[in-house]
């Protein structure tokens, strides 16, 4: 196809955010993907059986909100067929909750050893099994979230669960940090392919105690806040393309706040 001037893009139409929220365990990241507008989940774990703050159902709460979720998938192949089954079919649901990604990667990994005829990823030696369950999941599983975004107009909510790990850092001593729990392979895909990554976790303050002999020691205080961290720190890996506050609350209203998608007007629409 020959570029000219006449193939600029002047449509002002925004597309719809890929956001990553990922975090510590039972800090209400599925609730957030439970609020967004008419989700719909597709699930490796199963994360609706809880309850919201308020102390309702989880999942009478998607149900309220005009969401649904695809029975539990136990392997690549059924994220795969529910991804396919909302590119294909008529349907008014808004939002694409993949819950979680971590263990979407374990049935990622199982998925590639069988293709090669492996019993586990690591029988191919060298980490060739990873490089290839990196391509799978960018053409396949990628693919198909990007797909349901750009052509169904769809918001993409991927959650994930967060690890401690040492960054060794080209100019300070090695410190830990919160990082998403991947492969570092797909991981940075994840990273590449998303529009937020937000870190979710409770609110610390500190204080001094003393512990005698005139000396003091720091103690960490939890007030049982939930928040979401979307800069990236030393302490955390977050990003956002929407110039957010440091610190959100742990709400959606307070993410979708800050996203232009949400927030156009009729004649951008």
């Amino acid at each position: 196809m020959a570029i000219s001037l006449k193939s600029l893009e002047t449509n002002s139409k925004i597309k719809p955010p890929r956001i990553l929220i990922y975090g510590v365990p039972g800090v209400g990241k599925t609730v957030l993907g439970v609020n967004a507008p008419n989700p719909i989940f597709i699930r490796t774990e199963d994360g609706l059986d809880g309850k919201m703050p308020g102390g309702t159902s989880v999942k009478e709460t998607l149900k309220d909100n005009n969401g649904a979720a695809f029975p539990l998938c136990k392997t690549f192949e059924e994220v795969l067929e529910c991804l396919t089954s909302l590119a294909n079919e008529e349907h008014n649901f808004k939002t694409l909750v993949v819950d979680s990604c971590d263990w979407l990667e374990l049935l990622l990994q199982t998925y590639t050893a069988k293709k090669a005829g492996h019993a586990s990823i690591e029988d191919a030696g060298y980490g060739k099994g990873y490089v290839e369950a990196k391509r799978f999941f960018e053409s396949q599983y990628l693919g198909g979230i990007n797909y349901l975004r750009d052509e169904k107009d769809m918001t993409i909510i991927q959650i994930a669960h967060s690890t401690v790990v040492k960054f060794d850092s080209p100019e300070h001593d090695p410190y830990n940090r919160y990082e998403i729990k991947m492969h570092k392979h797909t991981s940075a895909l994840v990273q590449e392919h998303s529009d937020c990554i937000l870190f979710a976790n409770y609110k610390i303050a500190t204080t001094k105690s003393d512990v005698g002999f005139n000396k003091k020691q720091n103690r960490a205080i939890g007030t049982g806040e939930r928040i979401l961290q979307t800069t990236d720190r030393p302490t955390q890996l977050a990003k956002n393309r929407y110039s957010m506050p440091d610190t959100l609350p742990m709400e959606w209203s307070a993410i979708a706040e800050h996203i232009p998608y949400f927030n156009q007007t009729e004649k951008e629409t």
